[in-house]
């Protein structure tokens, strides 16, 4: 019984710490961008797009295709350092524990 105790307390404590994680994740916010800065894409820490800047060079209609590209490039790029901060979090809350393949918190 002592140790089923310690679990429920370690299972709380790793919850308080998701939970932190959580807000903390809600309050960044990660830029991606590409065609050397001239697509920019700001999302909050949910993956949600927040911002968008593209240089009015690229404002075209012949450049519509190269524009979407950059776009597309763009998020592609913020969602990378987004699911690298969201890792170097997660890391954070869980001291290093290894999940199983394929298994991600919170569940």
């Amino acid at each position: 019984m002592k140790n089923l105790a310690g679990l429920m307390k370690q299972a709380s404590q790793m919850q308080a710490k998701m939970e932190e994680m959580q807000a903390t994740l809600e309050g960044l916010q990660v830029e991606g961008s590409a065609g050397a800065g001239m697509v920019t894409i700001t999302l909050n820490g949910k993956g949600v797009m927040k911002a968008i800047k593209i240089d009015p060079s690229l404002m075209d209609a012949s450049e519509m295709e190269m524009l979407q590209d950059l776009i597309m490039a763009a998020h592609a790029d913020a969602r990378k350092h987004l699911d690298a901060k969201t890792a170097e979090e997660m890391q954070k809350v869980t001291g290093g524990l290894s999940l199983p393949a394929g298994m991600k918190l919170p569940f």
